[in-house]
Formats: C-alpha cells, structure tokens, sequence
C-alpha cells in the first residue's frame, strides 16, 4: 500500500488532468456551427466579393477547390490564384479554369515576407470586391459556402469572419494525429470564446476567412504581419485590438479539407506553426513537458496502483483509462474520423513529442524550418 499522501496526491494530479482533457469537450460543444443555410430574397445588391487563393505546387489539390468555387451560387464573385514558383503543373490547372480564375504572377519575394503572405497580400491588392475571401488551396466548398458565410459575417456585423473547415483524413498518421491536434487547438486558442465581444481571445483560420476590403487596408492586411507563419491568428489579434468584431464558427458541411498526405509532409506542415515569435525556446520546453504530463504521463497511474496493490487506485487508475480513451474516440468520431484511432492517441503525443524536440532543437541551433521549398526563421 502506498503512504496516504502519495494516494491524495496522485488523486488530486488525476483530477486536474481529468478537467485539463475534458475541457476540449467543453470548447467543442461551445463552438458555434452552421451550415448551408437558405438563400435569401435579393432585397438588396450583393456584394462582391473576391476570393484569394495561394497556390505553390497544388496541382493535386486545386482543381477540386477551384471546380467548387465555380459552383458557388453566389453571382457577384471574382475568384483569383496568385502563383509563382511552381515546379508541378500549378499553372495548367489554372489556365484550364480561365476566364472563370484569373492567375496573378507576384513580384519576387521581397525579403522578410513569408511566401503566403506576399501571395495573399499581392491577390488583395489585383481584386476589387468588397469582401475579400482567403481560401487555401486545398479547401473544398459546399455551393453555398460563399453565400452563407457572407449573409452570416452582415447578420452579425462581423469585421472577419472565419470558418473551421472539417478536415479529411485517409491515412493512418492523419487520423491518429489530426483529431489531437484539433483538441490542442480548441484549448491553445480557445476559439468558442473568440464570439464574445469582450474577450481577449483572437483567433482565425487561415483556410477560410472573410473580411470587407476597407477594413483589411486600415489594418494593414497581410503586410502587417508579412514575416509570420501563423499570420491568421496575428491578423485576428489586430483585428481585435483595433475594437473589431470577430466570428469563428465550426462549419463541417460549407468547408472541407485534406491537409496533409503523407506523415514527412505533416510534420513539417505542423512544426513551421512552431516558430516565430509566439513560440520561443521556453515555451516549447513548457508545451514538451506539458504534453508529456498531461497525456502520457496519468497512464503510467493504473500499473503504478496494481503493482502497489491499492484498491483505491487501482479504480481511480481503471476510471482515468477509461474517461481519456473513451474521450479520444468519441473526438475522433465527431470528427468523421473511425473511433478506434481515439486510441492510439498515446501515439499522437508522442507525435507532437517529437515535434516540440525538433523545434528547440531548431531554436536553440538556429536551423530554419522549411515549407513548400522555401526556409523560415525558427526564431521568427
């Protein structure tokens, strides 16, 4: 038998881990969530609104989001993809879409911008809608997506409104790690929070965000935050501290995404989100301990209590297996992802384990992280 203060103590670090983890449910069910909606009578113009997309090397993923795009049936759009550098056939895909699709060739990359901002910076600049629409390249869209995001944005009389798309997973890493990492981003951001008009909170999806054009000039767009990575989440916080409203909403049915193919691509797609200035050397050696004391260490507790014969223990230890597994499944169901990769998500913290190692390791050493063929500051 263990002394009774090891057993209080043990009790009390499963508790606040029980709370750490459900608090993701809590977030989930406080998310917003629309769909399709309706249309509505057309009691006033509509306007227009230009959708911005940039694509480096997307020829697998760009035609089905520009053939969705098409079929919006919101009539005032203007659909553009700024383009350079391409070494797939990017551009056929999109001369095959033309006159629908305009290409726009940026300048060169000036020093200090990351290519996406510059892309989306250069796309902004080469429309004339009222409402700007960014969309990544690999993002597929209900007919109605357009339409319904806009009526939603003027209902609330929102300055940036954004959608969390569903995200496809086909592959065993994608559905081991993607439905954890969308809890680690529910708590990180908090997003259901960011609806309340007098929170702190700011956050955006860079997959899908819509702003009026006058208010993305004012606050200085993409060229205000031209050399970071997480550019959405920097643009939402000036957004907020300007005083301007924001919308998130969970929108499975208008938005749906694969974001990555292969297990290389999405670590590397998952660790450049860890540089900048968000994320310096402390805080990752916090997010490594923290997603080791959270996740895998509590499972050590169950063997730790049948090995020490402690009757207590063993059933706090037999309810934590059973609350966090059982918890990662129904996530990775509400998802769309097969409930049994909610229990491999030891596997998944080991994943981000990993992660957080190579970036220290990538700040501490100075060695730039890199996406789509081009090399980014881990230091920011």
């Amino acid at each position: 038998m263990l002394p009774i203060e090891v057993v209080v103590l043990l009790a009390a670090a499963a508790v606040v881990v029980l709370l750490y983890q459900g608090a993701a449910i809590v977030l989930a069910y406080q998310m917003l969530k629309i769909g399709p909606a309706p249309a509505r009578p057309a009691d006033r113009p509509r306007p227009k609104v230009s959708v911005v997309i940039a694509a480096r090397n997307e020829e697998d993923q760009l035609p089905a989001t520009l053939a969705t795009l098409r079929a919006q049936d919101y009539p005032n759009l203007e659909i553009v993809v700024v383009e350079e550098g391409s070494t797939d056939r990017t551009p056929e895909v999109i001369a095959a879409h033309a006159p629908a699709v305009r290409r726009i060739e940026p300048p060169a990359l000036p020093p200090g911008w990351t290519g996406k901002n510059w892309a989306c910076w250069t796309g902004a600049q080469g429309t004339d809608g009222e409402w700007l629409l960014f969309l990544d390249a690999d993002v597929r869209t209900h007919p109605a997506a357009v339409r319904t995001t806009l009526d939603w944005a003027l209902d609330e009389r929102a300055d940036l409104a954004s959608l969390a798309c569903r995200i496809e997973t086909v592959g065993f890493w994608e559905r081991v790690v993607l439905p954890f990492f969308a809890q680690l981003t529910l708590l990180v951001f908090r997003a259901s929070h960011v609806n309340r008009d007098r929170s702190k909170t700011a956050m955006a999806n860079g997959q899908f965000w819509m702003t009026p054009r006058r208010t993305y000039f004012e606050l200085g767009g993409h060229e205000a935050v031209r050399g970071l990575v997480q550019e959405d989440v920097a643009i939402a916080r000036r957004y907020r501290a300007a005083g301007r409203r924001l919308r998130v909403a969970w929108a499975p049915e208008l938005a749906v995404t694969r974001m990555y193919r292969t297990r290389s691509e999405m670590f590397e797609g998952l660790l450049k989100n860890l540089s900048g200035p968000d994320h310096p050397t402390r805080r990752l050696l916090a997010d490594f301990a923290g997603m080791f004391g959270f996740y895998l260490l509590p499972l050590g507790l169950l063997p730790l209590a049948l090995a020490a014969g402690d009757g207590v223990l063993v059933g706090l230890g037999a309810f934590l297996y059973v609350a966090l597994f059982g918890k990662h499944v129904a996530f990775s169901r509400s998802l769309g992802t097969p409930g049994r990769y909610g229990l491999l998500y030891p596997v998944a913290a080991v994943f981000f384990l990993a992660l957080f190692a190579t970036a220290i390791h990538h700040h501490v050493r100075g060695v730039p992280m890199r996406w789509k063929g081009r090399a980014y500051s881990a230091r920011g």
